[in-house]
């Protein structure tokens, strides 16, 4: 099992009081040396505030942080988790990838997904109707903008252009797709690389537009049905991505508790085909951060 560190969303917000000082590359280090594998930035251009309100939260820019997060460390790997595809032209999210991945030295992972928040769309001059079939198509301007071939396509079709340097990671960087949906499920089966799938209650999957996802045994299942068709396919088994079911428990701040909690059961998400188990701290402050990095560590990663 490998370890991906989501940055606390709630320090965003508050950076200027909850950094006390320190920088994205400060915290992404100390990640790297208590032993994480990855280090991931959300993404929210623009969100309303309603959504806000009811539990929203705001996000650095993912290129923008995860290249201060790359700069200062050498090993783990930094991801975005996830980017809205949509939300900008595929050859600029292209560029943006190709460039992380150089200069990180090819440790770079593009985690992406439709996105469901109608009104950042609207806000961003986005097309939200038509998202699933725009990020479809922007998968495949990513891979022929990083191959140097022209992509033909009804909405992105380019021919004559070219974009240098391509990526360090044969092939580009690998593609994760966030999501329950039968449409990410299928993306990850044909064409990406690896699969976020979201624990999601009945409601909170009406809010999000997902699937509902409330036990081990059913992500198992899915995770299987996926691997099984990409076998059939002549391709290897997804790497997936999951936040455990546990992850309520650290709304409160106390990973301790979490630790307890998912401990035993990491066996049981590894048998269901999870190859990375992804924590999101509540943590107020960088002094808090620190706390909660030792626990993770010492109770989880080296345990």
């Amino acid at each position: 099992m490998r370890y991906n560190l989501m940055f606390p969303m709630r320090a965003v917000k508050h950076w200027s009081r909850w950094c006390e000082g320190a920088t994205i590359g400060d915290v992404a280090k100390l990640v790297e040396e208590a032993g994480f594998d990855g280090f991931s930035m959300s993404e929210h251009p623009y969100p309303d505030k309603t959504w806000l309100a009811h539990g929203g939260h705001h996000a650095f820019d993912p290129f923008v942080s995860l290249s201060f997060a790359a700069a200062a460390t050498s090993r783990m790997r930094v991801m975005t988790y996830i980017l809205v595809s949509g939300y900008r032209s595929p050859y600029l999210t292209a560029k943006a990838a190709a460039s992380i991945d150089v200069l990180s030295g090819g440790r770079f992972t593009l985690g992406t997904g439709a996105g469901y928040l109608k009104s950042e769309f609207e806000a961003l001059g986005a097309d939200f109707g038509r998202r699933g079939a725009l990020l479809d198509e922007a998968i495949g301007a990513w891979r022929a903008a990083w191959a140097g071939d022209d992509h033909e396509g009804p909405e992105f079709g380019v021919s004559g252009h070219i974009a240098l340097p391509p990526p360090l990671t044969t092939g580009g960087p690998p593609i994760w797709i966030g999501g329950n949906s039968a449409a990410a499920q299928r993306r990850v089966v044909e064409v990406a690389d690896g699969w976020m799938p979201m624990a999601a209650s009945g409601e909170m999957a009406a809010i999000t537009r997902a699937r509902p996802l409330e036990d081990i045994a059913t992500l198992g299942d899915w995770i299987a049905t996926i691997n099984k068709r990409r076998a059939e396919l002549d391709r290897a088994a997804a790497d997936v991505s999951f936040v455990p079911f546990e992850a309520d428990l650290l709304v409160s701040g106390d990973c301790a508790k979490f630790c307890t909690s998912v401990q035993p059961r990491l066996g049981a998400y590894a048998e269901a085909g999870v190859t990375w188990i992804t924590i999101e701290p509540a943590s107020r402050s960088f002094t808090d951060f620190r706390t909660d990095i030792d626990v993770l560590a010492s109770q989880l990663i080296h345990r």
